[in-house]
């Protein structure tokens, strides 16, 4: 018996290390593709002159979608940033998801909204409108007040009220920088195929913000908050620029997403309640959704990633306020690849069902259960003295080395491309929470994300709450 434990043992180590070799293994290969990219990106960019482009006549009218629910604390500054916003024809729609706080009458008082009429142009199933506003100070600027129905439910409920061509999805705790929607166009113009574009997120918090717009950047003062900022260059710049270059992107982020608006309509707009069932990973459900509707109605299609048009987002505090977002990360992954699992190696949807849709179903959806599975195995195997000096130094670079490099590359695109960090300090900051992040804010985040993965199993749908303070301002 002893002997099949530790042959069941050895089994499993090996297991282990086969899922860290292929998840830090696409990893680097999405992050040297990323490189490529990157490099290339700056150097168009360099030859643009945004002015020009925001004065053509071909520049296709937006209208933004803002879901809303207990904002209060960030709203109005959100607004006020989507309303400085550099483009000529654009107009802002925020859902009022039912809010029991004081959203509403924030937004009401201080752009002075009155009700006025706004007739529906889609009928996508969504809760009750029960009535739309607009501003008198800025006649592009819209609310609906709904009943409560969930983010999916109120974006749906936006689409049915908009009338332009393409739709961009932000977040109610978000600021675009004055550039970011010309600069998310770009793609749809270059590329008649393309269906949907996503750009990079950024923490906002400890930045200075003056009406919408942060105007000195900062590194947040919150340890968990810095870890944040390493977590988001490295899957955003490592990560889903790498996926985009392969054609092979699965996640726009709910905080800011650009998609053509017949194609999702067409699709069924957001998974919510009204149309199926709900996922708390709306975002995700519908880019793999649109994967498959245009794989099988065998329409030539993109979808890109766009490194630069930066929206900032206020990032939790507290290891209670960030377990459950990464708890609900995850439940929205495993729900939206469970419902789509007839992807798996399924050679009808190309390179999303034989390699992006099975890297995601294995090493991001199950990897948190092996991972916390692989560490308790590395200290079994110390503990019992069955561990040899190879296996151990083996199991230290494929768990702890191999992260370190990834996150030191990821601070590396950084460099290489924006330099949103110009502050040497801020620089070696970022390089030493690349080392420090793999020993204890990884494993925690791991625990979270398997309870994530156990949520989804056992079909939990709260949304779960999180207390915002409000972007910070300039004193």
């Amino acid at each position: 018996m002893y002997e099949l434990g530790l042959l069941l043992l050895l089994v499993f180590n090996y297991l282990v290390f086969f899922y860290f070799i292929a998840l830090n293994g696409v990893y680097l290969f999405t992050s040297l593709i990323a490189f490529r990219e990157i490099r290339q990106y700056v150097l168009r960019l360099k030859s643009l002159d945004l002015s020009e482009l925001l004065g053509s006549a071909g520049m296709p009218p937006v209208t933004i979608l803002v879901p809303a629910y207990n904002e209060e604390a960030s709203c109005v500054e959100s607004v006020r940033s989507l309303l400085s916003l550099n483009y000529a024809d654009y107009s802002i729609l925020v859902v009022n998801d039912g809010s029991d706080d004081a959203t509403l009458q924030r937004l009401i008082a201080e752009f002075d909204m009155v009700r006025a009429a706004r007739l529906p142009t889609a009928e996508l199933p969504a809760r009750a409108v029960r009535r739309t506003y607009q501003s008198r100070l800025h006649q592009n600027l819209w609310v609906i007040d709904k009943e409560n129905g969930g983010k999916a439910d109120a974006l749906n409920a936006g689409l049915n009220h908009s009338t332009t061509p393409l739709f961009c999805a932000v977040d109610a705790d978000s600021l675009l920088e004055r550039d970011a929607l010309i600069r998310i166009v770009r793609p749809f113009l270059e590329d008649s195929k393309t269906v949907a574009a996503g750009g990079i997120i950024r923490i906002a918090n400890d930045c200075d913000v003056v009406r919408g717009s942060v105007r000195r950047i900062r590194m947040p003062r919150n340890l968990l908050a810095q870890f944040q900022v390493l977590e988001y260059l490295r899957a955003f710049l490592a990560g889903r620029m790498g996926w985009a270059a392969l054609d092979a992107t699965l996640i726009i982020s709910g905080a800011f997403g650009l998609f053509r608006r017949s194609l999702v309509v067409e699709a069924g707009g957001y998974a919510s309640s009204q149309t199926s069932v709900a996922t708390v990973g709306e975002d995700m459900e519908l880019v793999v959704r649109i994967h498959k509707v245009c794989r099988e109605k065998k329409m030539p299609y993109r979808i890109r990633f766009v490194p630069d048009p930066v929206v900032w987002t206020e990032c939790p505090e507290s290891f209670r306020e960030l377990g459950r977002q990464r708890d609900r990360w995850q439940r929205g992954m495993a729900e939206s690849l469970l419902r789509h699992r007839d992807l798996f190696f399924n050679p009808k949807y190309g390179r999303i069902g034989m390699f992006a849709y099975p890297y995601f179903f294995l090493l991001e959806t199950f990897g948190p259960f092996i991972e916390l599975a692989g560490y308790a195995a590395f200290i079994t195997a110390i503990a019992i003295g069955v561990a040899s000096p190879t296996y151990v130094i083996t199991f230290f670079m494929l768990a702890f080395v191999f992260g370190m490099v990834l996150s030191l590359a990821a601070v590396g695109l950084e460099e290489l491309g924006f330099r949103r960090y110009p502050r040497v300090g801020d620089l070696v900051h970022l390089f030493g929470l690349a080392i420090v992040e793999n020993f204890g804010y990884r494993q925690l985040t791991t625990v979270w994300r398997f309870h994530g993965l156990v949520s989804a199993i056992r079909g939990k749908q709260s949304w779960g709450k999180m207390t915002r303070r409000g972007f910070p301002k300039e004193a």
